[in-house]
């Protein structure tokens, strides 16, 4: 079956929770407010469907955004415009089937429009070379290494996104209306709570 990636549902929110927590180690656990506050704030938060059922989720934020956190701040406090992958979860039985590849494909097809860098984090825990093997598989190289407040090691990833200087040079903020193009989720929220008969 193929795999659908798609912009989350409220309701799912539940089910997303249930999938990070028993993602392992490598993930760190949320819980249901953390997550809202992500569903609420988040630039991008996509999930990944096969078979009629979410197989893995993806979140991120622009580096404009007032996301929290220590790897973010990592990031931000040394990089100007970045598009941050604050977390992606596939589930365990479908690991290696093709949906963190879908869901990275996503994320960069949605960033190289808006943001120079696509950036993102990897725990440098036991048993997590594969993740640091499938990060540099797409690109991605390390730019340094982060001490996070609960004493967890990161390697902080960064990948240039070479459309990003085309489209900025060709559309300025000025993005063509696309159905291939979603828009950020947090103007789409916006505009979809606008008054009518109030200008843009």
């Amino acid at each position: 079956m193929s795999i659908v990636v798609r912009d989350v549902r409220e309701h799912e929110l539940d089910s997303v929770l249930a999938l990070n927590n028993a993602a392992g180690p490598a993930i760190l656990p949320l819980d249901a407010a953390t997550l809202r506050s992500s569903f609420d704030s988040a630039e991008y938060f996509r999930v990944a469907e096969r078979d009629g059922t979410i197989a893995g989720f993806l979140v991120g934020f622009g580096s404009d955004s007032g996301h929290v956190g220590d790897n973010f701040a990592w990031f931000r406090a040394r990089t100007p415009a970045f598009f941050y992958i604050d977390r992606i979860v596939v589930a365990s039985r479908r690991r290696g089937g093709g949906v963190g590849r879908a869901l990275y494909a996503d994320v960069q097809s949605y960033a190289e429009l808006r943001h120079p860098h696509l950036c993102c984090e990897v725990l440098l825990e036991p048993g997590t070379d594969h993740a640091l093997l499938f990060h540099g598989s797409f690109g991605f190289r390390e730019v340094g290494q982060n001490v996070m407040h609960n004493g967890h090691r990161a390697a902080m990833l960064m990948k240039e996104l070479c459309s990003y200087a085309w489209v900025r040079e060709t559309y300025g903020d000025a993005l063509p209306d696309a159905p291939w193009m979603p828009m950020p989720r947090a103007q789409s929220r916006m505009l979809a709570h606008r008054p009518t008969g109030t200008c843009a």
